[in-house]
């Protein structure tokens, strides 16, 4: 049998205050940090990207293009990276539009301001259908998660504004609410 190896006690390392998974054989301390999710609300004239997710979770709903930052990019070339790989976009982004903070899932949310340089869009391979929605017609009881709700209403709020503060999370906004939790 063969003996246990890598990070498997919990312990509390010298200077720090948190329990952190350590390997007592070489004494690698692993940290978990929270995950940076960027991406965009995108327009064409008055319409919105919209992303119906072919990918759980959440899969079926609709959604802004957004995934995980990757290793060695800035968080506007990854927001660019998710709205070109989600429904092919091409576009220019404008501004950071809003930071929402949600510890309960470990994520920092990064979401840009930009404008689809050309209408023509196609589902990339983690979303079922693509569209460009007039704010009457977004499909608001099919949204995946209180997030893209947030996003698309600080959007709105900021039409007509060139310079604004990133918004955050809503007063009164429960981060726990809805769908998988963000």
């Amino acid at each position: 049998m063969q003996k246990p190896s890598g990070p498997r006690e919990k312990i509390i390392p010298e200077g720090d205050d948190r329990e952190r998974l350590s390997c007592p054989d070489c004494g690698y301390i692993r940290y978990d940090n929270p995950k940076i999710i960027v991406g965009v609300v995108a327009t064409w004239e008055d319409r919105y990207l919209m992303c119906r997710r072919a990918i759980n979770p959440r899969k079926g709903f609709w959604t802004l293009p957004a995934g995980f930052m990757e290793i060695d990019e800035t968080s506007a070339a990854g927001a660019a990276r998710e709205a070109y790989e989600e429904a092919r976009a091409d576009l220019s982004l404008d501004r950071l539009l809003c930071l929402y903070d949600l510890p309960h899932i470990s994520q920092l949310q990064l979401l840009y301001r930009a404008t689809l340089n050309s209408p023509d869009i196609s589902c990339g391979p983690e979303s079922l259908d693509v569209g460009l929605f007039p704010w009457a017609d977004i499909p608001w009881d099919n949204i995946a998660f209180p997030t893209v709700h947030w996003a698309l209403h600080h959007h709105r709020d900021a039409i007509g504004q060139d310079v604004f503060p990133p918004f955050g999370n809503p007063p009164g906004a429960s981060a726990r609410m809805g769908g998988n939790g963000n």
